[in-house]
């Protein structure tokens, strides 16, 4: 995301890994989300470890989105195996999806290599006047993904910011 010489808003971000939420490995995700949002002109209310499980994922997105961040990014338990719920829960917050959005996010992971973001089940929508964005988990997918949403998350937030002027 390119930086703004004004603030683009509040994010959180929610990292959803079974290991690091036991207390088994670091999280290295959140900071590398943490440091890109920063760039992008975004304050970081702060990172979030919650297990895969549909309850704990969807408690912390509602809690952003009653908080009132503007973005939440969510990375983890998008792909394929049965414990990857991120996106199930997600669904349930959701009150429009933005499946192109989605789709850009798996197209760009794909062809930079990132294998997780090109399987990723992973969904982009609004919830209130919250962006809420499921990215893959690995390095690779959450670098590129943040470079893909570099120039679509400013106008969607933009576009979100006067629903409170309605």
């Amino acid at each position: 995301m390119e930086r703004s010489a004004q603030r683009l808003g509040r994010a959180l971000v929610v990292i959803v890994d079974d290991r690091a939420a036991h207390g088994e490995h670091e999280d290295t995700a959140g900071p590398l989300v943490t440091e890109l949002l920063e760039e992008a002109g975004f304050i970081v209310d702060g990172v979030v470890v919650v297990h895969g499980e549909t309850v704990a994922i969807r408690n912390a997105l509602n809690t952003a989105v009653i908080g009132g961040v503007d973005l939440v990014i969510t990375v983890g338990g998008t792909g394929v195996l049965p414990r990857d719920v991120t996106p199930d829960a997600t669904a349930g917050v959701l009150d429009r999806p933005i499946p192109g959005i989605s789709e850009a996010l798996r197209s760009s992971g794909l062809a930079a290599g990132a294998v997780d973001a090109g399987i990723s089940r992973g969904l982009v929508g609004v919830s209130g006047s919250t962006l809420v964005v499921n990215l893959a988990g690995s390095r690779m997918a959450v670098r590129d993904g943040m470079a893909t949403l570099s120039s679509l998350v400013p106008h969607v937030i933009d576009e979100l910011s006067q629903l409170d002027n309605v």
